[in-house]
This record gives C-alpha cells, sequence and structure tokens, in this order.
C-alpha cells in the first residue's frame, strides 16, 4: 500500500485548516521552521576521522513543533564521528518529560549515516534509533523508543541554503504505526550583520494517532528564527514555533501550542 495518495490527500485538507496568516508568514520567513544548526568545531584524530560536538540550553526541547518537556527548559549535547569518505555515526541526548505517567527522563538518539555529493546537491542518509534510557513500559502504557530512516538533500545559493528532508518510521512514537515526515526550509546569511535567518515548514502523518496522544492523523509544523555566533564558538538563538494543533486535538495539553524558544549553544 502506498501513503503517497493519503498524505498528499491529508496534507491539502490540513493546508485549508491552518490560518492564512500564520501559513503566510512562515512561507515568506523561508518554509517554516527552525533554528539554524550552529556550525560545530572539528577535532582531527587522523586517519580521515574527526569528532565534533556541541553543548545547549535552551527555554524548551521543541521536536517537530511539539515540548517533550511540557514547555519547561533543558540541556543538550550532540557528538559525532565521521570519516572523510562520508560515513559517519552520532548521538544527541537530552532531557525530556511526558505527560500521562511516562517516567522517561532523557532522550538518547543514536545515527548512522552516510554524507556525499552529486553536482551542487549536497546529500544526508541516515538511521535514527531513538531511545530513553531508564524507562521501562507498565501495565497500560506504551514503548517510546522507535526507528527512523530518511534522507535530506541541501544547496547552496549564495547567500542562502535551501534544503528537503523525509523520515519514515514503521512504528512510530508510542507504537503509534507508520509515521512520515517531510519538511522544507530556508537559511539565509545576512551578509553585514552575520545572522542566519531560518524557515522550516514540515508535516507528520501517523497512522494510530490516538496513541501518540493526538486526535487527528496528521498536522503541520511551523516556524521561524535567527542566530547569530556571538564569541568563544557560542551561538545564540531565537524563534517562533508552533503547529496548526488546537489544544483539544493535543490532547487537551498546551505542548502543541506556539511559542517563542531561546538557546545557547557551544560547540566543541
Amino acid at each position: 500500500m502506498t501513503l503517497a495518495a493519503p498524505i498528499a490527500l491529508r496534507l491539502r485538507r490540513r493546508l485549508t485548516r491552518l490560518r492564512l496568516t500564520t501559513l503566510a508568514a512562515a512561507i515568506v520567513a523561508g518554509l517554516g521552521f527552525g533554528v539554524a544548526a550552529p556550525a560545530r568545531a572539528q577535532v582531527d584524530l587522523g586517519a580521515g576521522l574527526s569528532l565534533t560536538g556541541t553543548v545547549a540550553g535552551t527555554t524548551d526541547y521543541l521536536f517537530r513543533g511539539i515540548s517533550q518537556t511540557r514547555n519547561r527548559p533543558t540541556v543538550q549535547g550532540t557528538l559525532e564521528l565521521s570519516h572523510e569518505s562520508g560515513v559517519y555515526i552520532g548521538a544527541f541526548l537530552s532531557g525530556v518529560a511526558f505527560q500521562g505517567g511516562y517516567d522517561a527522563r532523557q532522550e538518547l538518539d543514536l545515527t548512522a549515516g552516510y554524507r556525499f555529493e552529486i553536482g551542487p546537491v549536497k546529500f544526508d542518509t541516515y538511521v535514527i534509533g531513538y531511545t530513553y534510557p531508564g524507562y521501562t513500559a507498565q501495565p497500560g502504557f506504551q514503548e517510546l523508543a522507535y526507528l527512523e530512516v530518511g534522507a535530506r538533500g541541501t544547496i547552496e545559493l549564495g547567500d542562502f541554503t535551501l534544503t528537503a528532508a523525509a523520515n519514515y518510521s514503521p512504528n512510530y512514537f508510542g507504537r503509534s504505526g507508520s509515521g512520515v515526515y517531510i519538511e522544507g526550509g530556508v537559511d539565509y546569511k545576512v551578509p553585514v550583520l552575520e545572522l542566519v535567518l531560518s524557515g522550516r515548514l514540515g508535516y507528520q502523518f501517523i497512522e494510530r494517532p490516538a496513541r501518540f496522544g493526538i486526535t487527528p492523523d496528521s498536522y503541520l509544523y511551523y516556524g521561524v528564527s535567527v542566530s547569530r555566533e556571538i564569541a568563544y564558538g557560542i551561538t545564540a538563538s531565537v524563534g517562533y514555533y508552533g503547529t496548526d494543533l488546537s489544544e483539544r486535538e493535543c490532547g487537551g495539553l498546551k505542548i502543541c501550542n506556539s511559542r517563542f524558544l531561546a538557546s545557547l549553544t557551544l560547540k566543541f
């Protein structure tokens, strides 16, 4: 069974529900979400290997527009070991706090991928394992860990960077069935002020939304941000993020509401 037709139909329906003013603002700003990822420092280990990493403090942990920390701040970190061939492995660690009795307190994502270029386009293909160390599903609760495979393409056009990505999970968060996520975005480097203006617009389809915790089986995710490296490898960013889910559609919770988010990231 192909997902393309139902996904396209649901996307058209959801687009009509999104407030036109919000959608227009997201598109003008560069197709939606996101704080641009700061450039990471690189440590040469020899034999074609290099190590990069970041540590960040953020006022919230948003994943595709939904808070993973109940609208609270947290600390995050990344580490990546890459080879000049394009092969890499990486990890992402963050605090989490879910509603409804789930006692997970941290998220550890493990990634393996391959980067390559075809002409001016840079590609990144990857597998991500989302895990929640210390969490054990009790009776009546679902397992949280899941896998995604995905691909991302990026092209630079002067001061603009265009990106598009697609991810697929055979059994998404909370054992909610097939999950498909598509995203497009733009980053713009302001030459004079050394700012990066960013935007993303994403669409998430979930086969069994009730297990995920929402009413509809899909939603839109958008946001705009500005970031700047200030000193000593530290990048500051601030943005505005949201989804087209109402509080009622989000299980009566405020974790899907629009919000501002700020972060400081140290690269090492």
